[in-house]
């Protein structure tokens, strides 16, 4: 299969793409500006072909499909977080979040399903997050764009269906990623973390890839508009 995974230069974005790599698939790797790091992140894992778009840019989104064709699975794995109270919630912070989270999700969709509708067989996953479920005092915006896209995917899910096109999305929890750095590299706040997890511990980004290779493999083909809670419980 030829995938493209959107934020792939780190963390789960990384972990999904090397693990379509491992199984031999065709991997197109994602970066926002920098293409340097997407080169070496594309040679590190062995994926296909390195590419960058600045999903905040509508119009960089839409050129996106002319640098990697048609695919027969997306992921749409990049977002941006910014951590503010409600009160001091900015508009730039609004703007970008919606931008990358919700629009380009949208216009992204609509660039590379056609061809999979074509063919008759296609892969959408969209990357959500345990925020959906849970209350964050300072992530209420960013909550709210990942409901938003679980609420696109339902819909999509139930129109795509018809042309052998699945559409999924997968929620992490409290993962071991660059993102969560701050937090985690401080003992006190890290266990912080994990006592609010049933499972006691943080999850990797390999749990994460895990969930995702599966929606796309044989095994989940009959899988369509369902949102995966890779988290430990910490959603309960």
């Amino acid at each position: 299969m030829k995938v493209l995974v959107t934020g792939s230069t780190q963390g789960i974005g990384k972990a999904i793409a090397a693990a379509f790599v491992r199984q031999g698939d065709e991997v197109i790797v994602h970066c926002s500006k920098d293409k340097a790091k997407a080169e070496r992140v594309r040679a590190e894992i062995g994926a296909a072909l390195a590419v960058t778009a600045d999903l905040s840019d509508m119009r960089e989104v839409g050129g996106l499909y002319a640098k990697t064709g048609a695919a027969d699975c997306l992921v749409l794995n990049a977002s941006v977080q910014y951590k503010q109270r409600w009160e001091e919630i900015t508009e730039e912070a609004v703007d970008r979040q919606l931008a990358v989270n919700i629009k380009s999700t949208i216009f992204l969709m609509q660039a590379y399903y056609p061809a999979m509708k074509e063919r008759g067989f296609g892969r959408i996953v969209t990357l959500g997050s345990v925020n959906q479920r849970r209350c964050h005092d300072e992530l209420s915006v960013y909550a709210a764009t990942k409901c938003a896209v679980m609420r696109l995917v339902k819909n999509l899910a139930k129109e795509c269906a018809p042309f052998g096109v699945t559409v999924n999305n997968v929620s992490p929890g409290a993962i071991e990623t660059p993102r969560n750095a701050d937090v985690l590299c401080d003992k006190a706040r890290r266990r912080a973390v994990e006592d609010k997890i049933p499972l006691g511990r943080l999850g990797t980004p390999e749990e994460c890839a895990a969930a995702v290779l599966f929606l796309c493999g044989k095994e989940g083909a009959y899988i369509t508009g369902a949102d995966v809670s890779v988290d430990g419980g910490m959603g309960l």
